[in-house]
């Protein structure tokens, strides 16, 4: 049974959670960079969004330690995004959100 203040506990952590990777793209991102290290354009062309956008998701999931940024010395200058160590502690949400997902679209496909 939960208790009022187990569930303001509960309400404020999930709350904490979306602000970190909450949105239409940041967990798509991160899932992307599961594979590896990859550059801004192939990031952007594999996850269908816009530079803007898509800067601006990196840049809050570098803020919050869950992707590292790396200007490469070459020219021209280019930049690799990468999965940072702390990103791993995602893993279990990311595979629950895997497995939800496809039950759920075989329960749409099958007309519910």
């Amino acid at each position: 049974m939960h208790t009022v203040e187990s569930c303001q506990k509960a309400k404020l952590a999930i709350r904490d959670t979306l602000d970190v990777v909450g949105g239409k793209w940041k967990l798509v991102l991160v899932s992307i960079l599961r594979s590896g290290p990859k550059g801004f354009n192939e990031l952007s062309r594999e996850a269908g969004v816009s530079p803007r956008i898509l800067s601006k998701e990196l840049q809050e999931l570098e803020i919050n330690g869950l992707v590292s940024r790396t200007v490469c010395n070459t020219k021209p200058v280019t930049v690799q995004y990468a999965l940072t160590p702390y990103s791993v502690t995602l893993e279990e949400v990311l595979l629950a959100m895997e497995r939800w997902g496809a039950e759920h679209r075989r329960k749409i496909i099958a007309g519910m």
